[in-house]
């Protein structure tokens, strides 16, 4: 019996399916994780292999024993998924049949208090996915000027008080530095009006997920993941990308559509003269979403969607 990793994998079923995943293919899990996905792909694989990328070290630690029994057909990677392409030349691997990336944190890194993603308790302003990399929460929330902790609010936590808590914050930084996650809490909330607390949602969620987004550069990264990863793609090699905000929604849609297009030349031109062929097929014309069951079992796959392609043109 496979011990319990407190972790259900998003959309499992719909991304095997997706997959399409042959015994004899070689696949990639851009976002290892706990591994849950990683394990259902290696589970269908024979001869086949698996490639598995995380930034977060201790994820692909932790990967080691649950996958242990797979490790023959798996390879783990330190590296953050937009380096999907470069990974692959490393590797000396060609073309791969399929990829997966779930862009939702992981719920390990979110419990773990002293990461400092949890606005529930107290640790340092870390927020780093790689503990490795050099930008933390800390630099963020004390050196960034006002008017780039109101956007960085805004665009990325969708904050209406985005202009009032970024002021809070410089008002009190003026004083001492902001050093912990609750005393960012605490000034979140002072900035807050009173029905704005008597929400239901936490008051520090969205500036708490906008401050992660800026730290670990999340969304600059998904445009060199999605192109590396369809270049690295087999004729007819699918991709599956799961997002969980609008944001990512956005721009996974917008990539794969262009990619989708082929000729650009005006309606009148007789001839073709760009030869720009489609690089994917897009499957599905809307995002898939999680089933009522799903929904009912794991409240974090309540917002999450999943867009596929496949690729056509010849490598």
């Amino acid at each position: 019996m496979e011990k319990d990793y407190g972790h259900r994998p998003v959309l499992l079923h719909e991304c095997m399916e997706a997959l399409a995943i042959r015994p004899e293919g070689v696949y990639v899990d851009g976002t290892l994780g706990r591994g849950g996905h990683s394990l259902a792909i290696a589970q269908r694989l024979t001869t086949g292999r698996l490639i598995a990328l995380d930034r977060d070290e201790t994820a692909l630690a932790a990967a080691e024993e649950r996958l242990a029994a797979y490790r023959d057909r798996l390879t783990l990677v330190h590296s953050n998924f937009s380096r999907v392409r470069e990974v692959l030349e490393a590797l000396d691997v060609g073309k791969v049949d399929g990829m997966l990336f779930d862009l939702g944190v992981s719920s390990p890194q979110l419990d773990e208090a002293a990461r400092g993603f949890s606005y529930q308790q107290d640790a340092p302003l870390d927020m780093r996915m790689d503990t490795s990399a050099g930008l933390t929460a800390w630099e963020v929330v004390n050196t960034y000027s006002e008017e780039e902790l109101r956007r960085i609010l805004f665009d990325y936590g969708e904050e209406r008080y985005a202009p009032k808590i970024a002021q809070a914050i410089v008002r009190r930084r003026t004083e001492k530095s902001v050093e912990t996650t609750l005393e960012l809490v605490e000034i979140i909330r002072s900035a807050m009006p009173p029905k704005a607390l008597r929400e239901k949602q936490h008051p520090a969620k969205r500036s708490f997920q906008a401050i992660r987004i800026a730290v670990n550069d999340e969304l600059g990264e998904l445009t060199p993941m999605l192109r590396g990863a369809v270049d690295s793609l087999r004729p007819n090699g699918r991709l599956a990308v799961i997002t969980f905000h609008s944001l990512e929604d956005r721009i996974v849609k917008r990539e794969l559509r262009e990619m989708a297009v082929g000729c650009t030349c005006p309606p009148e031109f007789p001839v073709c003269v760009c030869g720009k062929k489609p690089k994917v097929r897009l499957l599905g014309r809307k995002p898939v979403v999680s089933s009522p069951e799903e929904l009912e079992e794991n409240h974090r796959a309540r917002s999450a969607k999943l867009r596929t392609a496949e690729r056509t043109e010849a490598p």
